[in-house]
């Protein structure tokens, strides 16, 4: 029942933001078509479709809130008019009540917060959809964060989720945008980041790696963890002070070297994808802050590192050569190395990929270098791409969320910042370390054990292939003749679709009419029945 009062919840929403404005009715089959027409005599809506769409995600609550700020992170498939309205979702929600915070916190850690803290605050010190944070002080004298997540929050997530996923795949099935974007992968892609929030142990083991990849650097200071307080539900770390990155008043007002400041942005973003092969890939503003300590040699100061990301060795390697071949505009390199690489299809024509390149690159590169923009030259190379059917990888969307979030950071401090200056010695220094010999010697000694382990199977795996060749080469006949069974089947399943067309047309009128609900409970059982059942055979054979 509670799904049901959602699910029109979302209808309405949909039909109050107007969202089926962005559905073209003339590409969808005739008898869809029908839902459509009373919508076409609503006014034509005066806001755009970017705020309209903000409008239904804050409308819906936190959860959805969340899933547009995802979208925003991939300006590779969603437009650039919606991804401008889509950066300014703020994740902004109501505390809840102190007392049921304080019950949480109790239940985690088998004691009375009186008992665990020299002091704890009850007033929050931020919240947010997913966890809320107070202030404490633990016994010896150190100031903490104790960080909760919200109670009950995980049921309301799967439910919302549920929905998400047959909104997407209606999405994708009636608008072309919709398949182009993906929505179904999306949605997973989602599912999975937010429930990663939810594990606050998962939070602070990302943030000990960091802090431990970052010991001793004037670059970047994590806040320790307190273990012994730690908890899937709640954690608890060292509270920070500092000066926000965007309280330009402030930097300025302590002197604060904002060249190097935003210079060091950069190189914290490339320190962590090609020395650490460990990023913190949430860094918007609200999670960045920058040390009152020296502020002529400016540190930043790092929180919330439930989402990080790390590339693998192919991938590391294929990323920077592309970035240095874009720089000397060796078009063909590029092209090249997306297909060495897997990002497009072996059989993907170099002339043809390289000439799609060169047209989007050229007209950025005749820019000066410092008006550049790093993160969108990356983004346009994986929008030029995807016509030959790249299918973006979830760790190269991350890297690319991260740069533009550090890219449009320095910008902010250092309007000058010349992005390109900065990352490209670091990247030639670092293909020349990567096969110095003794980078060659100690990548033996770590995977040397494993190599002479499995060398004496070499002769082995050899041969069972060969006779796995033969096999295959013997039974190729009897595997056509099935794959021909299985398309005459499905054959023969579309041919019944056209008889099942007019059910599904009157089932589709009377939804479209005033008052369906009452509509729907006055039609006969069997003609309910026949109108699901030819939806559903559109659906999975049209």
């Amino acid at each position: 029942m509670l799904a049901l009062v959602r699910s029109l919840q979302i209808l309405l929403a949909i039909v109050k933001f107007r969202l089926d404005t962005f559905i073209r009715p003339q590409r969808l089959p005739w008898f869809v078509r029908w839902l459509f027409w009373p919508l076409a005599l609503l006014p034509a809506p005066a806001a755009s479709r970017g705020e309209r769409l903000c409008g239904f995600f804050e409308h819906m609550g936190p959860v959805f809130v969340k899933f547009g700020q995802l979208l925003s992170t991939r300006p590779d498939l969603v437009p650039p008019d919606l991804v401008q309205h889509l950066d300014k979702l703020q994740d902004d929600v109501a505390p809840f009540p102190s007392e049921r915070f304080v019950a949480e916190v109790e239940a985690a850690l088998g004691g009375s917060v009186d008992d665990l803290f020299a002091s704890f605050d009850r007033q929050p010190l931020a919240s947010a959809s997913v966890a809320q944070v107070h202030c404490a002080v633990l016994p010896g004298g150190q100031n903490v964060v104790v960080k909760a997540v919200r109670p009950g929050l995980a049921p309301v997530i799967e439910k919302d989720i549920a929905l998400l996923r047959i909104l997407a795949g209606v999405v994708q099935r009636l608008s072309e945008d919709g398949r182009r974007l993906h929505l179904p992968e999306v949605v997973e892609d989602y599912r999975t980041t937010v429930l990663d929030e939810l594990d606050l142990l998962r939070e602070a083991a990302n943030a000990s790696q960091l802090r431990r990849n970052f010991d001793g650097s004037p670059l970047l200071y994590v806040p320790e963890i307190h273990w012994p307080y730690c908890r899937k539900n709640v954690i608890v770390m060292e509270r920070i002070y500092g000066i926000p990155v965007t309280d330009i008043g402030q930097l300025k007002t302590q002197n604060t070297d904002m060249k190097r400041l935003a210079e060091r942005g950069v190189e914290i973003f490339f320190t962590q994808v090609f020395e650490h092969n460990f990023f913190h890939a949430d860094m918007h503003p609200g999670n960045i802050f920058v040390s009152r300590s020296q502020p002529r040699n400016p540190q930043y100061i790092a929180v919330d590192m439930a989402v990080v990301g790390s590339l693998s060795r192919e991938d590391q390697y294929y990323l920077a050569r592309n970035i240095l071949a874009m720089f000397r505009r060796d078009y063909r390199q590029v092209a090249e190395l997306h297909v060495f690489s897997g990002w497009v299809s072996p059989d993907t024509s170099v002339g043809e990929l390289e000439a799609a390149v060169r047209s989007v690159c050229e007209p950025i590169f005749e820019k000066p270098l410092a008006e550049i923009s790093f993160g969108q030259v990356l983004i346009s190379l994986f929008q030029t791409a995807r016509r030959f059917n790249m299918e973006v990888q979830p760790q190269l969307v991350l890297l690319q969320k991260t740069l533009l979030n550090i890219e449009g950071l320095g910008r902010q401090l250092y309007p000058d910042l010349d992005l390109w200056q900065t990352a490209h010695p670091y990247m030639e220094k670092w293909l020349r370390d990567r096969f110095h010999p003794k980078t060659l010697l100690r990548e033996f000694r770590r995977y040397g054990p494993e190599w002479m382990e499995k060398f004496p199977e070499v002769p082995n795996l050899v041969f069972n292939n060969l006779e796995n060749l033969i096999t295959l080469a013997k039974t190729a006949p009897s595997l056509q003749r099935a794959a021909n069974e299985v398309q005459a089947r499905q054959a023969r399943k579309r041919s019944l679709l056209p008889r099942l067309w007019l059910p599904l047309a009157m089932a589709a009128a009377v939804s479209a009419l005033p008052g369906v609900a009452g509509w729907l409970v006055a039609l006969p059982l069997v003609t309910q029945v026949l109108g699901v059942a030819a939806l559903l055979a559109w659906l999975v054979f049209g």
